[in-house]
């Protein structure tokens, strides 16, 4: 099965589909990962701060797929913001990654606390992109607000800006600031995972009845019908899972259509609340994570 293609606002083509490793175990990433390739899945996500890259560039490496078939993308974490070691994160990431070009770097968080540490940082991305050691750039977890600071400032927009979205929690007016800017909506926790593993939810997005609804008349499961409404709505997926068969079921989403209704009533279930942190409780003080060298 062949993954459809998002097209960034550099030409650069992505996996509309992908697959994400955060929170897995460093132990556990190398396995869930060749898993994931084995069952076709193309784009991995990781971050630095998720202690797992190594994990991700052993299952590429021992894939035998050749490395312009995978797309990997990764995040700067904000202890490495700043212009030179931003420049020395991107090494770190690459040497554990065992790759000399990454196809999608990010920046982890806004920090607005530290912002000329955040222009430091991507000012640092437009020169990897420039000597071609990343073939796209972007952001995660800015907000409207942070956006409006930070664009004026820099040469190149990014490519993607990855932030919470499931039905519980859309963000429409950063998804419509996204859109106007030429930003790809990446969306974390498509399908709410985060509704279910972190207290404060009333219901597990995997429970609503709108949603059980609508993956009983397509005969798929809640998490296929959320990861369809998010590609139908053209944006970027990336779910998580170490269990074989979620990882399988959450890559069989392209053999049914949501009906434009079906897409409306996913929509309407948006309670606003946030999973995530607040991005502007993201600082040094409080997150802070020392990267460790390659």
């Amino acid at each position: 099965m062949t993954v459809p293609t998002l097209t960034l606002n550099n030409g650069v083509t992505m996996p509309a589909l992908g697959f994400g490793v955060f929170q897995t175990p460093p132990a556990e990433t190398r396995i869930a990962v060749a898993e994931a390739l084995r069952v076709g899945y193309r784009h991995i996500d990781t971050a630095a701060a998720y202690g797992n890259e190594r994990g991700v560039g052993e299952a590429i490496q021992a894939s035998g797929l050749a490395r312009s078939d995978v797309f990997i993308e990764t995040k700067i974490w904000i202890n490495d913001y700043g212009y030179d070691e931003t420049l020395h994160s991107f090494t770190k990431s690459a040497g554990k990654l065992g790759v000399e070009q990454i196809d999608l770097l990010i920046l982890h968080q806004p920090l607005p606390s530290a912002f000329e540490r955040t222009l430091g940082a991507y000012r640092a991305l437009e020169t990897l992109l420039a000597d071609g050691k990343v073939r796209a750039i972007g952001i995660s977890n800015f907000m409207p607000e942070h956006l409006e600071r930070f664009l004026p400032e820099i040469k190149i927009v990014p490519a993607v800006n990855q932030i919470e979205v499931h039905p519980y929690f859309r963000q429409p007016e950063l998804q419509v600031v996204n859109k106007k800017h030429g930003i790809l909506t990446q969306a974390w926790a498509p399908i709410g995972g985060i509704t279910f593993y972190r207290p404060g939810f009333s219901r597990s997005t995997l429970e609503d009845p709108t949603i059980l609804n609508i993956a009983t008349a397509h005969g798929k499961s809640a998490a296929q019908v959320m990861l369809r409404w998010g590609v139908q709505e053209g944006r970027s997926v990336i779910p998580k899972s170490v269990k074989p068969a979620r990882i399988a079921e959450n890559f069989d989403i392209f053999d049914f259509t949501l009906t434009s209704d079906q897409l409306a009533a996913i929509d309407a279930l948006d309670t606003n609340e946030r999973g995530g942190p607040v991005p502007d409780n993201i600082t040094l003080e409080a997150f802070s994570r020392e990267i460790p060298e390659a």
